[in-house]
């Protein structure tokens, strides 16, 4: 299946630590408030190798149930060979594993549901795919946690007067067609939240940021690289221009000097 864009597990556990720091554990608690007590169902989309859950779980009632839910079942095997998290209560967790297509997901796909999660996901959707999520979401009827959606805002410092050029076709990328699909890029999130509110679902969007410098500077690289890689991916005429570009940002990021703040949302949604 070809339905998510693949990513490798080497950088999901790179970005790990630093998606657990910007989540918000405000909307992650509320969460917690409105599936009440256990024991209880969490169904993970596009759950990857298990960050969600892991970061997740300790803030749940238990005994809690996870079904991880990924297009790519090697990913999924990396989510449970090693120790299960523990719920609130230091109880570890069941976990249990689904393969489909998130484009065809059905309310049965999210059998006893108490709380439906997902992370980093939205952007790398289809507007198919995402009402089709919704859309199964409302018919349970349970809470939907959805967390770090890029918004397309990225803030470097020190600032440097090319940032906008290499953002603006970052973001096209983001809305590039791939295999057919037309990725949702920036606007996976709105697209989300104005399918809830349609349904006449109550729903709460929170800011959250990725804030890379100097205490995780290999993220930092990664993350740049992939950046600028993807803007000139979009745009071949930045490629003179980005090889100075480069050159700059590594030499700040050697010195300590260099920063960013990437701008993401996560929504909690549930009926009224």
């Amino acid at each position: 299946m070809s339905e998510i864009i693949e990513v490798s597990t080497d950088w999901l556990a790179l970005r790990e630590a630093e998606d657990a720091g910007a989540r918000s554990r405000e909307l992650a608690l509320e969460a917690a408030r409105r599936v009440g007590p256990g024991p209880i169902v969490v169904h993970d989309l596009g759950s990857g190798t298990g960050s969600m859950m892991r970061w997740l779980a300790p803030m749940l009632p238990g005994p809690q149930t996870w079904v991880l839910h990924d297009w790519n079942p090697s990913l999924t095997e990396r989510a449970t060979d090693g120790i299960a998290p523990r719920d609130r209560d230091g109880h570890p967790v069941s976990v249990r594993s689904h393969s489909g297509e998130l484009a065809q997901l059905r309310p049965g796909d999210l059998d006893g549901a108490s709380l439906v999660t997902a992370s980093a996901l939205l952007d790398v959707l289809t507007s198919k795919e995402v009402h089709a999520i919704a859309n199964a979401c409302i018919a349970v009827g349970r809470p939907v946690l959805l967390s770090l959606s890029v918004t397309g805002e990225v803030y470097l410092d020190p600032r440097d007067a090319r940032d906008e050029a290499f953002e603006s076709s970052f973001n096209a990328h983001q809305r590039r067609l791939v295999n057919g699909r037309r990725l949702l890029g920036r606007h996976g999130a709105a697209i989300a939240r104005g399918i809830f509110l349609r349904a006449r679902w109550n729903v709460r969007p929170v800011d959250t940021l990725w804030r890379l410098g100097h205490h995780d500077p290999l993220l930092l690289r990664e993350w740049f690289d992939g950046w600028v890689d993807a803007a000139v991916e979009e745009r071949p005429d930045l490629r003179a221009e980005a090889r100075a570009y480069r050159e700059l940002r590594s030499a700040q990021l050697r010195r300590g000097e260099l920063s960013a703040v990437v701008v993401h949302t996560d929504l909690l949604a549930w009926p009224r």
